[in-house]
């Protein structure tokens, strides 16, 4: 069987780097590349010659069975709805859209039209995160308190969306998987230190009705490049440290014991300090495994692991943040409708 085509839609920073595993994987074919910069057409159709390169979204739509989007996020619910009605199954970055009623409007049409949608939650992908999940799954954590994960650098200042809304989706995706669930409120805050109404940094906090909470913090004013998940249980706490070339996860045998009897206030809580352990995992580019995925979805042989649904829930937490950010940080309510 030929590989799927696939036409990928934007090859800017993130863009290209779908361009070169659609090239390379044997289950896709590569078509087709549109973007609206002359400067990379070129550059793109230097490295691949035998793909059609293109400024027209229609023309490159005509050539393809499949999509991926990875254009500015202002652009991502109209681009994926165009080519919905067309019957493409679309693999669409993260943010979904950048509001509920957009992101709603492209999973209703998925859903009333029978197509598929992957929404790019690429750390869902991530060989580490998965084996996160199965300890979280198989209750070997215990009791699940809290989670918090720091995404911050020195880096690229973006001009179009602040660091919520550029940071903020892979760790909120991250948080909803592992939890299962949805947070019942929301609270942001965040400065702008660069640019006028761009926050550069933001601390978000999310509360879910299980009790469990989440904190998130984001920059890209930071001296420190962390890419890093903390997940605190009753019984062991996990650190996934994504800056890590090979150690990528760790499990502490750490945790606060109470005896069922005790003769004292001093002797009912107890400190226990055990092994470290890293499990290996496979270093697999969660790209490539994110795309693999997608093309098993387009010829019907898995159901999307990230559906247009996941997206909604996602930019409803993003929203609500943002909500939250223009009021100095006062709790957004989730828990109603």
């Amino acid at each position: 069987m030929t590989g799927v085509r696939v036409a990928t839609i934007g090859a800017g920073n993130w863009g290209r780097n779908h361009v070169r595993n659609l090239a390379m994987l044997p289950e896709a074919e590569l078509v087709a590349v549109c973007d609206t910069s002359e400067q990379r057409r070129r550059a793109t159709q230097r490295q691949y010659p035998a793909v059609h390169v293109t400024e027209d979204y229609a023309e490159a739509l005509d050539l393809a069975e499949a999509v991926v989007i990875a254009t500015p996020a202002t652009s991502h619910a109209t681009l994926a709805i165009q080519a919905i009605e067309r019957g493409l199954p679309v693999l669409v970055e993260k943010p979904l859209a950048l509001s509920v009623r957009e992101a709603e409007c492209v999973a209703e049409l998925s859903e009333s039209r029978g197509v598929p949608v992957v929404t790019g939650h690429l750390l869902l992908f991530h060989s580490a995160i998965e084996r996160l999940a199965q300890l979280i799954g198989s209750g070997d954590l215990g009791d699940l308190y809290y989670l918090y994960s720091q995404r911050v650098n020195l880096g690229q200042v973006r001009p179009d969306e602040n660091a919520l809304w550029s940071f903020g989706p892979h760790d909120v995706a991250v948080a909803l998987h592992l939890l299962g669930s949805a947070p019942v409120r929301v609270a942001a805050q965040g400065r702008s230190y660069l640019q006028p109404g761009i926050e550069d940094v933001v601390f978000m906090n999310m509360d879910f009705a299980s009790g469990l909470m989440a904190h998130v913090q984001m920059s890209w004013l930071d001296p420190h490049k962390e890419r890093r998940l903390t997940v605190v249980g009753s019984e062991k706490m996990v650190v996934f440290d994504d800056m890590q070339s090979r150690e990528k996860l760790k499990i502490y045998d750490k945790g606060v014991d109470r005896p069922p009897d005790y003769s004292s206030y001093g002797e009912s809580l107890s400190v226990r300090e055990g092994d470290i352990a890293i499990p290996r995992v496979p270093n697999v580019e969660p790209l490539a495994a994110e795309l693999r995925h997608f093309l098993a979805v387009v010829r019907g042989r898995e159901q999307s692991r990230t559906p247009a649904s996941d997206g909604v829930a996602v930019v409803r937490v993003l929203e609500a943040a943002s909500q939250s950010l223009v009021t100095g940080g006062i709790a957004v309510d989730l828990s109603v409708p």
